[in-house]
């Protein structure tokens, strides 16, 4: 059964790295963050994390950011670069997290190391799935609503399809004083065009999508948008979104 937290960002505002997903993360997987805090103990969970859309960074340096971000969890997180097969990986995981970079890239290395699969199987087991930016853009149907560059070419731009949607992290509706180049809403209004009847939520920064127990919800401070049929729809915290998605 699918669980996955589809976070928007990194950041929030003017918050540390990870910083703000830190009670979201908790929630999602059932740690007691104020035990935590006290160092009273919760049962510690192994995070297979996958730093492949990161472009400059190396795969050690980003793993131990996300290491350092999330140190005050009982994570024990280790880079899927780290481990001498997929197979030993995937036996590890107890969770999976994906980190944010570009989309095109991330989902070019998940296909190149055999890895695609490999998350769609485990997650389907009961792995729990986290992502965040890019990571979040490919548990849905496919990338072609991410905000990043083509820097490379993906064997398909079909995505992990964790969830029958289109999502688009960092959504924002701002337009510099002075620009004229497309808003994010005019660019996803083009994907409706070509394809109406698929949904594209529009997620900021601070927030993220919760499937767990066949129910996705929006958590965090600000609404979400759900474009479909040509119309824009406004999601509340905490709103359950299955019937509006048809899930």
């Amino acid at each position: 059964m699918t669980s996955a937290l589809l976070l928007s960002a990194s950041r929030a505002d003017n918050t540390g790295y990870l910083e703000h997903t830190l009670p979201l993360i908790s929630s999602f997987l059932n740690i007691d963050q104020s035990a935590a805090t006290a160092e009273v103990n919760n049962e510690e969970q192994n995070v297979l994390f996958i730093p492949y859309a990161g472009v400059s960074i190396s795969f050690d340096d980003y793993t131990h950011q996300v290491e350092q971000a999330l140190a005050s969890l009982p994570l024990n997180i280790k880079g899927i670069h780290e481990f001498d097969s997929n197979d030993a990986a995937f036996d590890y995981a107890d969770v999976i997290l994906v980190g944010g970079g570009n989309t095109f890239v991330l989902l070019d290395r998940l296909y190149q190391n055999g890895v695609y699969e490999l998350i769609q199987k485990a997650v389907a087991s009961g792995t729990k799935y986290i992502g965040w930016s890019a990571g979040s853009n490919i548990a849905g149907l496919s990338i072609k609503t991410t905000n990043d560059m083509p820097i490379v070419e993906p064997q398909s731009f079909k995505a992990l399809s964790l969830l029958p949607i289109q999502l688009n992290p960092h959504y924002t509706d701002f337009k510099p004083p002075g620009h004229h180049g497309e808003t994010r809403q005019m660019r996803i209004e083009e994907f409706m065009v070509m394809q109406p009847h698929t949904p594209v939520i529009g997620i900021q920064e601070g927030t993220a999508l919760e499937y767990q127990d066949n129910v996705l919800k929006l958590v965090g401070n600000k609404p979400a948008y759900i474009f479909k049929n040509g119309e824009k729809q406004t999601v509340e915290t905490a709103q359950q979104l299955n019937s509006l998605l048809g899930l």
